[in-house]
């Protein structure tokens, strides 16, 4: 089975991620992607490490940043670190890529995340093109309605996404937008989305340059394989992500019966409860689309049992 939860990119922005270090050589500013970090081992504070960075690192020619561990040994709060990024974005004008909290389990695990209301670092960065922001809504992570030019890629990887930042995505103006990922994780830590949530999403009136569209790692994953079997927003994208998620033979026929798929590039089903039949009746239907799908999720089922089996997400705590 293909490993697709939370890991370390090694690109970012189209750019090598660099971990910032002031006691090596530097790369130029403009071709990597900078990777700030609390190493383990240090005693340096995130402040500090900020500061370093801005008298090190020519940052007006910095084109995409990412947010590692921000704390050196008790988990500590991620405003602080929001409103540095705050308080210097006119030290970035080429920012154009930002991921918030670049953090793989070993490091912390995406529930203990302690995030904030990230709202202020859209409307601090008008150029931002790509955000990226890892974190649950028990830990604090929130999101006001916004408009925004420029953004044409959101990513929120979560093991549990609050309804409201839901519904926020969904009343923000963001017309450049091309690619949205939406994690929506285990009510066990703070997943409380429904589909009512983004059916504005669904409708195709929201985000008019939309080509891609991820709805992932959701416990009503069957539920929301059946509004996008149905929804207009489909006949305009590339690729379509319902991944990650609980995704059962309930799900797959609503996939079946609904609108064509076979104009999509991809499809990806990845970490699904879908029986083989189903998940071959869906390739057969989608091509010459590409489904991405595991083999290997057969091994949940117990032929000798008649009874489902107990379904999961891929990232939760």
């Amino acid at each position: 089975m293909t490993y697709i939860g939370i890991q370390h990119p090694d690109h970012f922005h189209g750019l090598p991620v660099h971990t910032a270090a002031v006691s090596v050589p530097l790369p130029a500013a403009d071709t990597v992607a900078w990777r700030l970090e609390c190493a383990y081992d240090e005693r340096t504070d995130f402040a500090d490490l900020w500061q370093q960075f801005l008298d090190t690192v020519d940052t007006s020619r910095v084109r995409a940043l990412l947010i590692g561990p921000w704390w050196r040994e008790e988990y500590s709060p991620f405003e602080p670190v929001r409103d540095l990024i705050v308080a210097d974005a006119d030290r970035f004008p080429a920012l154009r890529g930002l991921f918030l909290a670049d953090v793989v389990g070993e490091e912390c695990e995406v529930s203990w995340l302690r995030m904030c209301d990230i709202t202020p670092v859209l409307q601090a960065l008008p150029l931002l093109e790509e955000f990226t922001v890892r974190g649950c809504g028990q830990q604090g992570l929130g999101l006001r309605p916004v408009r925004h030019a420029a953004l044409k890629s959101l990513r929120f990887e979560s093991g549990g996404l609050p309804g409201d930042l839901v519904r926020a995505v969904a009343a923000s103006e963001l017309p450049a937008l091309e690619r949205l990922d939406l994690w929506f994780g285990s009510s066990w830590y703070g997943a409380d989305a429904t589909v009512d949530d983004v059916r504005p999403i669904l409708s195709g009136g929201t985000f008019p340059r939309l080509r891609h569209l991820g709805l992932q790692n959701s416990e009503l994953q069957d539920e929301i394989a059946a509004a996008v079997s149905s929804a207009p927003v489909v006949a305009q994208l590339e690729t379509l992500a319902l991944s990650m998620g609980t995704l059962s033979d309930t799900g797959g026929e609503a996939l079946l019966i609904g609108q064509p798929l076979n104009h999509l590039g991809t499809l990806d089903l990845r970490h699904h409860f879908l029986t083989g039949p189903v998940l071959d009746r869906i390739r057969i239907a989608c091509a010459p689309a590409v489904v991405e799908a595991d083999e290997a999720e057969d091994d949940y089922w117990d032929e000798d049992e008649d009874e489902d089996p107990e379904r999961y997400v891929a990232v939760s705590e």
